[in-house]
Order: structure tokens, then sequence, then C-alpha cells
């Protein structure tokens, strides 16, 4: 599972535990009956994986009920009323609620000129700006000789959010992004102003891909690809924003979608992850745990669901717990993001998550490759068995079936595999949270060639993505809060460590669970440089060739936006720095259960 504020626990594990209640307007009464149990109160500490109250406070209102109505404690929240998530989220706010409105988060363009259309040579479309992952823009208008010089040119701020989770896709002449508010813009990447704005039905943590599909009347068209974490899948027409059209991937109440969309071939592939029945399975009072991940081919231009392939096993019975409360497994295998695509094999890519209950299955923790037209599992590789993973659960359970008879480490894959060749052959390249990057033959049913441990590795913070530049591979280092951070550099043909780059200083103060070098965010490579984002709140560049530190910009303080947005940074993870048309955008802000909320888009260019 991913903890790491995106893996994403926004205000993790917020009302976690909820228990017979009293009504009760008075926020505090509302708190001290359903949230302090992890949340801990004023003189108590909260448990290993939630903020505290302290921390809790330290977020707006809005972004609070946000939280508990579109994103991942909605359904923690659900025995709520309306008034007592108002309540709520004023008594951890400090103050009344005061919701910006639709119409004031964005500035209109004074003219709108034609959509260019689908991904040129110098833009950044998708999660790895292409169907391999590899997260390099070799023609995106920034090299090694430009990074020095780099100022930010300008910043748009998210309303109503703790977080900055979805990254930006920059084709043709427009920039879209997403929030976790779940509005979607398309801006002018010159200036910011907004061409359209659309409202999904939950919070946005994707990213977000163009791509061609048929209009109703046979016409051709260009759609913007994006998941929500109500597990719902869109299609919006890139030109004016209009919905083409919305598909539920998953009825599972935990259901929700992280991962990035990848198009080939008139279809879309999606994937679903679980996370919120992974922190409500070591509850007695809840029937653990019937989630399993998923990845979906759906007709680009219709939504239609052309076939659906489950991680694991179909759910069995494992009786009752003490509270009388069926019990189900297996369970998890979620996939946290985008699949890579194998045109020259006919397969897709996808990496695995932990298992939620016994069984273990032989598909968690594990790279599945998948035939493009069936979905037909071709082979899987495991690279860490029986991870079976529940909040709340002891290392050995043997009287206790929520909770798995062997607690697993927490290992999730949540980075792309990136497909790569070197040394004569491809290879699919991937880091994993336990410290450890992989290197498989995708001729040999995935048979490991080589791994190289490049940080401590840790169950709570994600690993979300390498980068190459097809000489070297780039992988940042995770850690538990306390270690971890920095930049390794791999020769992909050998496995053998071509350079390493110890974390800077931290940019946040003194070290603390929030405030950390760990390095988890996906890197980019730029030709001769690489970006890599930290919870420090640094965004830092390093030289290719030998790690070097060129450049770095520390992101935590207020911006001016220019939409007028009260935005400021914050912890810098999950998805990385994006480059396009001479500019590097990057999100700052990922509050949960480690790292420091914000909710701002920086823009740089180079003077």
């Amino acid at each position: 599972m991913n903890r790491t504020i995106a893996a994403g626990l926004t205000l993790a594990a917020l009302l976690f535990a909820l228990t017979d209640r009293a009504v009760a307007q008075d926020g505090a009464d509302v708190f001290r009956a359903n949230c302090a149990s992890c949340h801990g109160t004023a003189d108590g500490a909260p448990t290993a994986n939630a903020p505290a109250l302290a921390a809790l406070r330290q977020i707006s209102p809005e972004a609070i009920l946000n939280t508990l109505v579109n994103g991942k404690m909605r359904i923690q929240a659900t025995p709520l009323t309306d008034k007592e998530r108002r309540a709520l989220a004023e008594y951890l706010g400090g103050r009344a609620l005061r919701i910006t409105p639709p119409e004031a988060s964005v500035v209109a363009c004074k003219s709108s000129p034609p959509f260019r259309g689908v991904a040129g040579p110098g833009d950044w479309n998708g999660w790895g700006n292409g169907l391999e992952n590899t997260r390099f823009a070799k023609q995106g208008g920034l090299t090694a000789a430009d990074v020095p010089k780099l100022k930010l040119k300008w910043a748009f701020g998210f309303p109503d959010v703790t977080s900055a989770r979805a990254q930006p896709a920059l084709v043709g002449n427009r920039l879209f992004i997403a929030s976790d508010r779940g509005d979607v813009y398309a801006l002018d990447p010159a200036t910011g102003c907004a061409y359209w704005s659309f409202r999904a039905e939950a919070t946005v943590r994707t990213g977000l891909l163009i791509a061609p599909y048929r209009t109703a009347a046979n016409g051709a068209g260009s759609a913007v690809f994006f998941g929500d974490l109500k597990a719902n899948a869109y299609a919006v027409d890139a030109t004016n924003g209009h919905l083409v059209w919305v598909r539920k991937m998953d009825e599972h109440p935990y259901a929700a979608i992280t991962a990035t969309p990848v198009v080939h071939d008139g279809r879309v592939f999606v994937a679903v992850q679980g996370l919120n029945e992974e922190v409500q399975g070591g509850r007695p009072q809840y029937e653990c745990c019937t989630f399993r991940g998923s990845v979906s081919a759906v007709d680009a231009s219709s939504g239609k669901v052309l076939w659906k392939t489950y991680t694991v096993g179909e759910r069995q019975s494992r009786g009752t717990n003490a509270a009388g409360k069926p019990q189900w497994g297996p369970a998890g295998g979620g996939v946290w993001s985008a699949p890579t695509i194998d045109v020259r094999r006919g397969v897709l890519y996808a990496g695995t998550g932990n298992g939620y209950a016994d069984p273990p299955q032989p598909t968690t923790d594990a790279v599945l490759a998948l035939d493009l037209q069936s979905g037909k599992v071709r082979w899987s590789q495991q690279l860490i068995p029986n991870d079976t993973w529940t909040l709340g659960c002891r290392a050995k359970n043997p009287d206790n079936p929520n909770c798995p008879e062997t607690l697993g480490p927490d290992f999730d894959l949540a980075a792309s595999p990136a497909l790569l060749s070197a040394g004569g052959r491809d290879l699919i390249v991937l880091p994993q949270k336990s410290g450890v990057a992989y290197a498989l033959d995708p001729d040999k049913q995935g048979a490991p060639v080589w791994q190289v441990r490049f940080g401590p590795g840790s169950g709570r913070g994600g690993q979300w993505g390498a980068a190459t530049d097809g000489r070297l591979v780039y992988f940042p280092a995770n850690g538990n809060g306390t270690s971890g951070g920095g930049i390794i550099a791999v020769d992909p043909a050998s496995g053998r460590v071509a350079w390493q780059h110890a974390a800077e200083p931290l940019l946040c103060g003194a070290p603390t669970r929030d405030c950390s070098a760990a390095a988890g965010a996906a890197v980019t490579a730029v030709p001769g440089a690489v970006f890599s984002g930290s919870l420090d709140g640094g965004l830092r560049a390093y030289a290719s060739d030998d790690g070097t530190l060129l450049w770095q910009f520390d992101t935590n303080r207020e911006f001016a936006t220019v939409n007028s947005v009260k935005a400021k940074g914050g912890s810098i993870d999950g998805p990385g720095a994006v480059v396009a048309g001479g500019l590097l955008f990057v999100n700052s802000g990922y509050a949960g259960s480690a790292g420091r909320p914000g909710n701002v888009l920086l823009v740089f260019g180079v003077d």
C-alpha cells in the first residue's frame, strides 16, 4: 500500500474508526466520537499512519470538507450528516467555512485560438511521456545548459485542497491540469488563463492524457482522458471541455483510479486501486476484504468496456471473526500507476500492490504482462511474495482473521514500468517501495536480469517512477521519514551503479515525519539533466553524467497566483516535473500520513 501522501492518504485515515456515535453538531464532539482513536487528542498521540490533531488544524476547513465529500475519506464519512461534516471541518480548520465559487478559481482567456491537436515531439502527454513510460523530455526545449537559468514564470492556485497530485500535460497550445477538488482545466501555458473547466464527480489524482476519438457524427476529435477517486474514467473534449463519456470502472465502494490512463490503437487502458479498503481491513467491524485490483480496455470513442482483468483470484469465504462479521479473501493487488504498452510484443505491463487478505497471491507485488487484445495474463513476475498488509494489524495475527496471519512489509510496485533497450535487448525497469530497483526480461516471462538497492525502503513511502535517457536509468530514494533522499543512476545494461548523490540539507526545517529528505516523486530526464522532487519541498536538478547538483528551488512559501487563489508550496511527491515547450511544470503540496500540505502549480522558464 502507498501511504505517501500519494499514495495517497489525504488526511490519512480520517474518521478511520467510525463507531456507534451520538449525533452531535459540535465539531469537537464529532471529532472525539469518530476521529480521536486514530488522530489522537491535544494530549494523545495519533496512530502511526494518521496525522495528529495539530497537523489537521493547519488545514483549511474547505479542504477538510472536500476530503470528506469528494476525497479519500468520503466512504468513512458516510455515517456523518452534512451538518456534522461541516461542524467537523470548521472545528479542525478553526473558522467558518467559506467555499470558493468555481467561477472565482480561474481567469478566462480573452480569446480562444483553435486547439492544435494530438501531441507532437516537443509536448508532454500522459504519465511517462510515451507508451514506454521513460519520462524523458528529449525534445522538451530544455537541456542541462538551460537548467541554472530557470526562473519562476507564473503560479496557479488550486482552491480548497491540501494537495496538488495530478500531473499536468502540455499538448499543442494547451496545458491540461486537474485538482483534488475534481476540477479539470485547459489553460494557456504562457499565461495561465483558462479556456475551459470541467468538474468531475470526485478528486482527480491521475495525470492527463490527450488522444483522438471519434465524435457522435463520426468526425475526428481530441479528448482528455483521466480518472477520479470514485473509480470513474472520463473522456472530455479537449477543445471545449464537454463530456464525451464517463464510465464507472469498478463498483466496489473503495475502488479508485490514481493511474493515468494509457491510449493505444483506439483503446483506453484504465487501472484501479483500492487503498481505502486496505486502511479499513484491520477493523473487527469490517468484512475484510473484497476489493480486487484490475486493468480494463475501454473503447476511446464510446467508453464501452472491451475487457477487464483482475489481478488476484475471486474472493472466497474465510469464515467469520469474533464480532460475527464474514471474512473474505483473497483481496488487494491494486494498480497504482499508468500501465506500459509494448507494441512489438502486443502486451501491456502493469505493476501491482500488496494483498489485503489471505491467502497470499502470486500476482501481488508483481509485474503482469497482459495481452492487449484479450486482457489474458501472458505471464507474471512476483518480486516479493506473501506481502499481505492491512492497517492496524500486528506482525503476527494467529487469532484475528481480519488481519493476515503474518503481516507483510507493504512494498507495493507503485511506479510505472519503463520499457527500454540496453545491451542489445529490451528491459522492463522499475523501482519498488522496498528500496530495490529491478530489470526484467520481457522475452523470458519477466525473469530478473539485475537488481540494485537505491535506498532504505519503507512501507510508508511511495516510489512513483524512474526516468531514463537511453544511457542511464535514474531512481529517486524514498524512506521512512528519517532516512532516504537523494538520487542514484544505474547503467541499464549491467545494473552497475554509475553514480549516487546523497540527500541535500533539508529546506523545510528540522527533520520530522512531515519534513523529510525522502524523494519518492517520479523523476524526469532532459538532455544532460534529471529533475527530482522531495518531501522537503525542494525541486532539484542533477547533471546526468555525474550527479552534480545543477539547480534547486525551494517551494516552501506562499505564491502570488495568476488566478488570485491563495496558494503555497509544501511536499513534492507522486507526480514529477513535466518539461515541454521550453517550460517546466511541477506541483507542490502533498498532505497525508507524511509530508506537508500545499496547493500550487509552478511554471518555470528560461529568461
